[in-house]
């Protein structure tokens, strides 16, 4: 099974760019062509948040129509950019299918992985939330399949990569996340977004990363001093590859040119 996730794709209005230098539906646009090609094909496509520039319907509209171009299933939760609402106007159905107690979360059983949709954003806030209400649904949910392979994606990662600015929105309720996590072996990652960068974490025994972006890529600063800044870099997205073997390993792949494929020869001689 092969699940490429793509994040933060922050779609505006045709034709115009996020924060006037970024052309995010053109690079959306890459990444979705890109994945077409993978061999073997992806099964399913997963957008973990702030899917939206602004959270307008048109840029919501916008994405679905690029989003259209997949040739597999996809699947789409809100980040803090979106609005669930509109989300929710736009995606109902087959790429967000429900929505319990407002909160836009879901299963989808139709693989061998099983894939859990959380949604960690809060009205107002950039930080993410797990509240009791969502705990009580995860925790029903992950019962009804105990022993199935599962992968969590929501938008905020629960924990802290030393990016000063998504360190400090902060995420509420990330010991409460973490304490049913570690209840659940069954859970082999957690597939976030946010930070445009990928980075990855052990966190109460489970794999925790988060994708790059398509759109726009944070420039890495541990210094934990400056606001953060973005570079205008080629789309990226992570591919969650699941043998059947009991592991599920994590790729960050770029849309770029290159030069190769070349053989492992030495033509010096």
């Amino acid at each position: 099974m092969l699940v490429a996730q793509i994040s933060d794709t922050h779609i505006t209005v045709a034709g115009k760019k996020a924060y006037g230098v970024a052309p995010v539906d053109d690079m959306l646009a890459r990444a979705v062509a890109h994945i077409n090609r993978l061999e073997p094909a992806a099964d399913v496509v997963l957008l973990s948040g702030d899917v939206t520039y602004s959270a307008r319907p048109e840029e919501a509209r916008e994405a679905a129509r690029l989003l259209g171009a997949l040739n597999c299933p996809y699947y789409v939760i809100p980040g803090n950019h979106d609005d669930r609402d509109v989300l929710w106007s736009v995606f109902g159905g087959a790429a967000c299918p429900s929505r319990e107690q407002g909160f836009i979360h879901y299963t989808v059983d139709d693989y061998p992985v099983r894939l859990i949709g959380l949604d960690s954003t809060s009205p107002g806030a950039p930080g993410g939330a797990f509240c009791p209400a969502r705990a009580a649904w995860l925790e029903a949910r992950l019962k009804e399949a105990a022993d199935q392979p599962t992968l969590l994606f929501m938008h905020h990662p629960p924990v802290k990569f030393g990016v000063l600015e998504t360190d400090e929105d902060g995420f509420s309720g990330a010991d409460r996340l973490g304490d049913i996590i570690a209840q659940h072996r069954n859970i082999k990652a957690l597939a976030c977004g946010h930070i445009h960068l990928p980075a990855h974490a052990l966190w109460r025994g489970t794999a925790v990363s988060t994708a790059p972006s398509t759109g726009m890529q944070l420039a890495l600063d541990l210094t934990m001093k400056r606001n953060s800044e973005f570079l205008l870099e080629d789309p990226g997205y992570q591919l969650h590859y699941w043998s059947g073997a009991g592991e599920l390993v994590t790729h960050t792949v770029y849309v770029r040119d290159r030069n190769g494929p070349h053989l492992f020869i030495d033509h010096s001689t």
